[in-house]
């Protein structure tokens, strides 16, 4: 007899119950999303802020210096900070973003990468970390009201100020921070802020000036939240910002001969400007188009020749979560006035003459227009200002975001080049609504301020101009990223450190999630009424997920638990299969009706391939031979109509109700169509029918068709007239990453190749050939 241990019974009988654990698990992808959070008296199970939410409050009064000869920052500031929470802290924590480039710096540390055969100097020093540029704040104090030093510990991007004496809760903190920091070269390392100086050696435009874009230069409050307690988490770069409102003053010390665009509103114009400038800016806020202050002429003629001197620039803002501001004596300065529900908000840009002339003409345009929409979908803009700043980069801070979008050296400009910086000053711009507004937790949540703000980009972007082609937003444009490798890919809800394909799971997919929910699942008006309600209720708060989740559906009545389950939880995809399709056509019993049919469906069948070929190679057989071989069957045909048939046909309708003889009498076609949902991810099913006259008709099904079954369904539709083709998602609506298997019957799709050499002159652009061709004429 064979023994078994005592363990191995155990063993045995754990396994056993941990499978029949497993059968009795609803995997249903209808049921309730349990990975939320409990609701609580600061969160609801609305989506609404709780009686009891608080938040903190940052304030700032902050001197600032740019140092333009040694590229460097060298500030102080006075933060008073209040505590709303219900806790008693003894310590804080801040950002100190500007130490992702420290010599120590984890971003450098924890980069992976190869090397290559041929390299150049820039890719070299981003391996070797710029081991040259001595980066990172220095702080050079720390005290409080009184002028006490505090302790405070520096662990890479955070640091950690411990309290002289315990704040509790609804007490102020006054904390004053001295410190420094050379700005990274923007053009040589990258980065959201830097420095770019404008000699290249290859463009006529070469003057040795520099655009300086200021930001993440300031220790700034990390949050304190109901959620997570601090957010101090690493800043390594990709994963932005969690920051609390506040209110700021700012002095900032310059160049005389710069211009300064910034957070806020500025407080002495009078002592930085001219009265002909001020005189301009006062005409902007009621023009049409907008108005140039600061001209280009102006501006050569400052780059010849540097100032020695300096001004000081002050600005306020109030209810913000952040501050940058750039500066340059290369600044074209434009601005107009947008009404936005009777206020007057600036719309403004700031670029240099390398940016004409796509700035002139279309920068602060574009500005204006996204506060109008974004407006529309959200809540009303409420600052003062919305400013483009052209920095050869994307990125965005309070009242101001910087862009890229420069034309050739000749002024022409290709459409993509166009639509590119059209399209970041849109984004950029509507980032003032998510998340500097609308303030979600950037650190842990990509998605939340990208994958909304795509989402409303799209919406504005098609406002823009007619059929405008947008890069994130339709359906049929994140298919190939879904349907890809799915070790590449990580669910939306990924902390923003730990995303796999960046743009496609941050940008692309919540912003097509979000269109498919209002264009298909939810429709416009509940989509739009949800999302503006959601927006009302965390502008100026700090929402996650939950909130946005439980709005949605809170403000429609839809149960979209499915949805956020599927898109956001899961790398799943949409591939809905019409496998088959097979029709049932109604018997009207009519023998003159149904034999005829049968007759016309035997005539038109060709005849098994013996049957043929024995036509033509007999010219008789035996029975056409023989006269005496023939009888009644010869000739017989049972389709042909009896007096028999005609009186069951009488019989038989006599013993039908109204009901039925009239069904009879409509006629049609019941077709039942098997769908497989191979990609995972449920989804309504919409589909076209085509009919034999040319004419169609398109039917939507809910989600909830796949409540019952989620692989496999079976769906009767009933037609008066006979479908030629079934087309799945004909409007290319759901992302269905498989469109060869949505036809029944099945389509060829025809695909195109070219026969080329390849080529390595330049080619011109449209403009370029345009002018070339005139002057030909």
């Amino acid at each position: 007899m064979r023994k078994v241990s005592l363990l191995t019974v155990l063993t045995l009988f754990l396994l056993g119950s941990i499978q029949a654990q497993e059968k009795n698990v609803n995997k249903s992808k209808f049921r309730q999303l349990w990975e939320l959070p409990t609701p609580n008296v600061y969160r609801t199970a609305s989506g609404a802020p709780g009686h009891e939410y608080w938040q903190q409050k940052a304030d700032y009064k902050i001197d600032v210096e740019l140092d333009e000869d040694k590229n460097r920052i060298t500030g102080k500031e006075e933060i008073t900070y209040t505590n709303n929470s219900p806790d008693e802290l003894r310590y804080v924590w801040l950002q100190l973003d500007q130490n992702m480039r420290a010599p120590d710096s984890e971003t450098y540390t924890s980069a992976t990468g190869k090397l290559r055969n041929k390299m150049t100097w820039k890719g070299m020093q981003r391996v070797m970390g710029y081991p040259e540029y001595d980066g990172g704040h220095k702080i050079q104090k720390v005290t409080d009201a009184d002028g006490k030093g505090m302790k405070f510990t520096i662990n890479h991007t955070m640091m950690r100020v411990d309290l002289n004496t315990p704040l509790k809760k609804g007490d102020k903190l006054e904390l004053n921070i001295e410190w420094y920091y050379n700005i990274n070269d923007r053009g040589l390392m990258g980065g959201r802020g830097g420095f770019d100086t404008l000699k290249d050696g290859e463009s006529p435009f070469d003057d040795g000036n520099t655009i300086f874009t200021i930001t993440q230069w300031f220790p700034r409050l990390a949050v304190y939240s109901d959620v997570r307690g601090w957010q101090h988490k690493q800043f390594l770069g990709r994963g932005e910002f969690a920051l609390p409102f506040g209110d700021y003053e700012v002095k900032i010390t310059v160049p005389s001969d710069h211009i300064v665009a910034s957070t806020g509103a500025l407080q002495n114009m009078s002592d930085v400007l001219s009265k002909k400038h001020i005189d301009l800016y006062e005409k902007s806020k009621t023009a049409k188009r907008p108005v140039v202050i600061v001209t280009q002429k102006e501006v050569e003629a400052k780059e010849k020749k540097k100032a020695t001197d300096k001004k000081t620039w002050v600005y306020k803002a109030e209810n913000v979560r952040d501050f940058a501001f750039g500066s340059s004596r290369k600044f074209i300065w434009d601005a107009m006035g947008v009404d936005i529900e009777g206020d007057i908000k600036m719309a403004m840009s700031y670029y240099p003459k390398e940016a004409n002339p796509l700035y002139e003409n279309f920068s602060t345009e574009a500005v204006a227009h996204t506060l109008r929409v974004y407006s529309k979908f959200t809540i009303p803009y409420p600052y003062p200002v919305a400013i483009s700043v052209e920095a050869s980069n994307g990125m965005e801070y309070p009242m101001i975001c910087f862009n890229y979008g420069r034309p050739e050296t000749d002024g022409t400009y290709t459409e993509r080049t166009k639509r590119g910086m059209l399209g970041v000053i849109i984004h950029e711009v509507g980032h003032n609504f998510f998340p500097m507004i609308i303030n979600s937790d950037e650190r842990q949540w990509t998605w939340m301020d990208e994958g909304l703000n795509s989402f409303v980009q799209y919406l504005a972007e098609q406002e823009w101009a007619r059929d405008y082609p947008s890069r994130r937003g339709p359906a049929y444009k994140i298919t190939n990223y879904m349907k890809g490798d799915k070790s590449g890919q990580v669910p939306i809800m990924t902390n923003s450190e730990s995303i796999k394909q960046f743009g496609n799971n941050a940008y692309g997919k919540p912003a097509t999630a979000l269109n498919i929910l209002r264009e298909t699942v939810m429709g416009r008006e509940l989509f739009d009424h949800a999302f503006k309600e959601y927006c009302r209720r965390w502008a100026f708060k700090h929402p996650e997920p939950a909130d946005l989740f439980r709005s949605m559906e809170d403000a429609s009545a839809v149960d979209l638990d499915w949805f956020w389950r599927g898109w956001f939880y899961t790398t799943d995809h949409v591939d809905v299969d019409l496998a088959n399709v097979t029709m049932y056509e109604i018997d009207s019993k009519n023998p003159e009706i149904e034999k005829a049919k049968d007759k016309a469906m035997r005539d038109a069948m060709h005849p098994y391939i013996a049957d043929k070929r024995n036509a033509e190679e007999f010219e008789k057989v035996r029975v056409e031979e023989s006269s005496e071989l023939k009888d009644f069957y010869t000739t017989y045909d049972p389709l042909n109509v009896t007096k028999t048939d005609k009186k069951k046909y009488a019989k038989h309708m006599e013993s039908l109700g109204e009901n039925e003889k009239k069904m009879i009498a409509q006629g049609g076609y019941f077709y039942q169509l098997d769908f497989k949902n191979v990609g995972g991810l449920v989804m309504p099913i919409i589909i076209e029918m085509e009919f034999e006259d040319g004419s169609k008709e398109t039917r939507k099904f809910p989600a909830e068709i796949w409540r019952g079954n989620n692989e496999e369904i079976s769906k009767i539709v009933y037609s008066k007239k006979m479908v030629k083709q079934f087309s799945v998602d004909p409007y290319r609506e759901m992302a269905d990453t498989e469109e060869f298997n949505n036809n029944f019957p099945r389509k060829t799709t025809p695909n195109r190749f070219e026969i080329y050499k390849r080529k390595s002159t330049k080619k011109e652009n449209p403009m370029q050939q345009s002018i070339r061709e005139k002057s030909e004429k």
